[in-house]
């Protein structure tokens, strides 16, 4: 059959070769439990799904969004103090010289470009926790992912959204879940992993 795929060539021979595969893989009357166990040379896995659902990830985001919660509350209340520095400044003008208004002005400006870069270095360093998070997850999951990998007979990992056209039998998404959960819960207890 591949022989007679490979001499026709072109896409109808390789659609013939995928649908023949896949009515394999998916046969009504194929032992469910062989199709699991089955060797799977290359295995595919939503990594965004994988972060989600998983104890690990989602304390991760929780941490991160919190964090975020927390530094948008602090951005607004120093909007406020500024525009009411600021109104107070407008109110006074008319009781100073020019050159001292410009002084103060000066000074208030200066304040607000160094309380703004500020606020962007904590920004930046709540977008680097959440990557170096993300990191550490998967460190965490190599050891998982790699035992999955060697009881399915398989030399590859791909990302799920990447792959053209794949079986949904070679999906690990939900069994690495599942694994991961049990193998290092939330990441915390075992790895000391600090939160973020």
């Amino acid at each position: 059959m591949m022989r007679a795929v490979t001499r026709r060539g072109g896409l109808i021979g390789l659609a013939a070769l995928v649908t023949m595969v896949s009515a394999l893989w998916m046969s009504p009357g194929a032992d469910a439990q062989q199709q699991r166990s089955a060797s799977y040379p290359i295995l595919t896995i939503d990594s965004e799904r994988l972060f989600a659902e998983t104890a690990f990830g989602r304390r991760i985001a929780e941490e991160i969004e919190e964090a975020g919660r927390v530094l948008a509350a602090e951005n607004r209340r120093i909007e406020a103090e500024l525009t009411e520095e600021e109104q107070d400044l407008t109110d006074k003008r008319a009781e100073m010289s020019s050159e001292d208004f410009r002084e103060v002005a000066s000074a208030f400006d200066e304040k607000v470009q160094s309380i703004r870069r500020q606020q962007e270095v904590k920004a930046r360093a709540l977008v680097e926790k959440s990557d170096a998070g993300r990191v550490a997850f998967l460190r965490a999951a190599q050891p998982v992912l790699g035992q999955i990998m060697q009881e399915a007979g398989a030399s590859v990992i791909l990302e799920r959204s990447s792959v053209f056209f794949s079986s949904n039998a070679s999906d690990i998404t939900e069994l690495a879940v599942s694994r991961i959960d049990a193998a290092i819960g939330d990441g915390l207890a075992d790895m000391g992993e600090e939160r973020p």
